[in-house]
């Protein structure tokens, strides 16, 4: 489990910052929850994701991803669509 934060919320934005250290074989749900009341008072007006690996499966792969936090007033995005020759169509974010 870990806790990542941005102040950037693009939807192309795949890189956010690692808030600490990743928690392994974390089996105290206190420790998880102090981690992100900790991120929380780093980062009021920012997002906080956090994510959950099972290593059952034995790879490193995110099985469980959210938000836990958004700022109270956020930017917003507007999606233009524009449908060219055939059936392509192209998405441009505003």
């Amino acid at each position: 489990m870990n806790v990542e934060w941005t102040d950037d919320p693009h939807p192309r934005n795949s890189y956010w910052d690692l808030w600490g250290l990743p928690l392994f074989d974390i089996k105290d749900e206190k420790s998880v929850m102090f981690e992100l009341a900790e991120a929380r008072k780093f980062c009021p007006n920012g997002y906080l994701r956090m994510n959950a690996f099972d290593a059952s499966y034995g790879t490193e792969s995110c099985a469980m991803s959210f938000i836990a936090e958004r700022p109270d007033d956020e930017p917003g995005f507007y999606l233009e669509r524009q449908e060219g020759a055939g059936r392509f169509i192209n998405y441009t974010i505003k």
